[in-house]
């Protein structure tokens, strides 16, 4: 495709939605619509709707035709990432109708998959590439009324009546006013509040909804408060079975300004004018209309057309970029959590397939096993840590991308996210059939309940959410030095011995003391004996503890101790928590954390170490300090933390380098140059 040849469209899926993009890309100056891919071809009326479209059978269909450059993805809100994602992998550039997905997660899977294709991702909120919006930021920027103290949004309509078929209505295509039109009103917030400080978009810190569930489930109407940093509150509402005012009020400190229907800019499908009503502070009112007259949708074909042709893979601004898109979704999904809106599709008995759409794949090789004495099977050579999902939905995009990619071990604790973590496995591991595949650690007796008695009592809940019985590897996640050791050695053979744990087990933030005394117990008694550790171990030395009971075995003194003794540590903070990012910069001191734990001239030399070999080896330092906690002389499995695919993905980086002992020592202790 050249600069000068127009952009071939494609539409996937029909209605009304779709014939009134089809009107953008006729009067646009970038795009012709070249086919339409219907689940239904034969249906009456669809060439007449689309005219000049080759109407194709099926999604699949369209992202296969070599005359299609980029597709417009008009179907309901639950098929907009799976078909995104499949479009990038076929090469297809991407504008997806809003929202972009049910979830912050679910889209951060799509630009995962646009950023890796090279192709375009764009979320359809075409009010923001109408001049009415480029006027109404000039507007608030120019400071016609004052300070920005408050803004006023809502988009609600009355449906006919309740219509459990209509999508409106459905829970199964994720009905209800929060996503189909809810992001209207908190997108246009959110730019707002960024125009009133000079910035794209400003994310709220505070975010405070309620909503009516109605006879399907779905929110009929609902509204939310947003609270900005700098005191800007934005007050929005939308509804499916509720008329609304459905004005833009903005509340200066020097008057206000009003825009009725802003995401039509005051007009319909085919037009929109735009006119702001500025009703300044002495109640005089100012008009200003763009007398826009182009086609409503043309103005978003043509901005995904210019960056398309510039090789560009998002929105510029005023579109919504990626980071734009995500914070919008992040409100809603906040939104929604405040009202206990989660659809019967997002939960395990209806998300059977991964994120695009497929069973999951069980021959991933590209994070290799190792064998673990006392384990009986392979372990991946890291464990994946997924403390910060609270839904099934959002949990199980990790969780397929890591098993597919070949990791089988999977690192959970009894007061993780208050037992959810292990919920959310077990709904896992049962809804994809692979707990015999996978290696489950489990952690309990966290302060203060670290008693002997206490094991038993939460491993059978531990059980329960994980919906196994047994676990491969038990850590006690602290130590209680008053409680004589042997009592908890007790506890954890007797679990060993009931088969609940058929593995190993050990102590997580344990000192070294406690651990020879606890395996010394073992050994005179004939109980099982500890057999791994998780303690803290990174290139960086934790100066003090991160959290109050910690441990690092990074000194010297353990590092021989586990030599000696072989003994698999899982190793958590195994990255620095950011200290080998550019997060950490030696004159930096905004991060308190990072400062008390890790700053100290022994580790800024480890960090200048894993720079310079990282530039010798085109990777990142915190590459290199993955890779040197993988490369120890002793079991060393490193817990890893992602929160998106990218952030797995680059963790994976690492398991391309292998260091050698001398490596190893270079980049602990220095002078030496290597790998000159």
């Amino acid at each position: 495709m050249t600069s000068t040849a127009p952009i071939r469209w494609g539409i996937l899926g029909p209605g009304s939605i779709a014939k009134a993009f089809a009107g953008g890309v006729a009067g646009s100056r970038t795009g012709k619509l070249a086919a339409l891919g219907a689940r239904n071809p034969g249906k009456e009326g669809l060439a007449e709707t689309f005219p000049g479209a080759r109407i194709l059978d099926g999604y699949k269909a369209l992202l296969d035709d070599p005359e299609i450059d980029a597709v417009y993805i008009a179907i309901p809100h639950p098929g907009h990432a799976e078909w995104a994602i499949k479009a990038a992998e076929a090469g297809k550039h991407v504008l997806c109708e809003k929202p972009l997905a049910l979830t912050a997660f679910e889209a951060d899977a799509m630009i995962h998959a646009a950023r890796k294709a090279g192709t375009f991702l764009g979320e359809a909120f075409m009010y923001r590439l109408h001049p009415q919006t480029l006027k109404l930021v000039e507007l608030i920027k120019s400071g016609v009324i004052g300070e920005v103290r408050m803004i006023k949004s809502s988009f609600g309509f009355a449906m006919p009546g309740f219509m459990p078929e209509h999508r409106l209505y459905a829970n199964d295509l994720a009905g209800g006013g929060i996503l189909d039109v809810g992001g209207y009103p908190v997108s246009m917030a959110r730019l707002i509040a960024g125009a009133a400080v000079g910035k794209p978009f400003a994310d709220p810190d505070k975010v405070v909804g309620t909503a009516h569930l109605g006879e399907s489930g779905v929110d009929e109407w609902a509204s939310a408060l947003l609270h900005f940093p700098g005191g800007i509150v934005a007050n929005v509402s939308c509804s499916i079975s509720l008329n609304q005012e459905n004005v833009l009020s903005i509340l200066g400190t020097k008057g206000r300004i009003d825009v009725p229907d802003f995401w039509f800019a005051g007009g319909n499908r085919d037009v929109g004018l735009g006119k702001i009503d500025v009703i300044h502070a002495d109640g005089t009112l100012e008009t200003i209309s763009v007398n826009e007259t182009r086609h409503l949708y043309s103005f978003e074909v043509d901005a995904a057309g210019d960056a398309i042709l510039a090789g560009k893979q998002e929105f510029a601004w005023p579109g919504m970029s990626w980071a734009d898109s995500l914070g919008t979704l992040r409100v809603l999904d906040r939104w929604r959590a405040a009202v206990g809106l989660e659809y019967e599709i997002e939960k395990p008995a209806k998300r059977t397939n991964t994120i695009s759409g497929r069973p999951l794949r069980t021959d991933g090789a590209a994070i290799g096993k190792r064998k673990i004495p006392g384990l009986a099977k392979p372990a991946s050579v890291v464990a994946l840590g997924f403390e910060d999902f609270r839904t099934f939905s959002s949990g199980s995009i990790l969780l397929d991308a890591f098993f597919e990619a070949g990791g089988n071990l999977f690192d959970t604790g009894y007061v993780y996210g208050a037992g959810y973590t292990e919920t959310l496995l077990g709904q896992w591991l049962k809804n994809r059939g692979v707990r015999e595949q996978s290696v489950i650690i489990a952690k309990g007796a966290h302060s203060p309940l670290c008693y002997p008695d206490v094991i038993g009592k939460q491993l059978a809940q531990t059980l329960d959410r994980l919906q196994t019985d047994h676990v491969d590897i038990y850590f006690m996640h602290r130590d209680n030095p008053d409680v004589p050791v042997g009592e908890f050695v007790d506890a954890m053979d007797a679990e060993a011995k009931a088969g609940r744990i058929r593995g190993l087990f050990g102590g997580s933030n344990w000192t070294m003391a406690r651990m020879d005394e606890a395996i010394a117990y073992a050994e005179r008694t004939g109980k099982q004996k500890p057999g791994a550790l998780s303690n803290n171990f990174s290139l960086a030395e934790m100066l003090e503890p991160i959290w109050a009971g910690c441990i690092t075995s990074s000194t010297d003194e353990w590092k021989a101790w586990l030599t000696k003794r072989q003994m698999p540590n899982f190793a958590w903070s195994s990255q620095g928590r950011g200290f080998f990012t550019d997060r950490a910069g030696r004159d930096k001191q905004d991060n308190e954390e990072l400062v008390r734990v890790w700053y100290s001239e022994k580790n800024f030399g480890r960090r200048d170490r894993a720079i310079e070999l990282a530039g010798r080896l085109g990777k990142s330092p915190i590459h290199v300090a993955l890779a040197y906690v993988l490369a120890q002389p002793f079991p060393s499995v490193p817990l890893i933390g992602p929160r998106t695919l990218d952030e797995l993905e680059d963790s994976l980086k690492a398991l391309d380098i292998k260091l050698s002992p001398e490596d190893v020592a270079w980049l602990d202790n220095g002078p030496e140059r290597r790998r000159a």
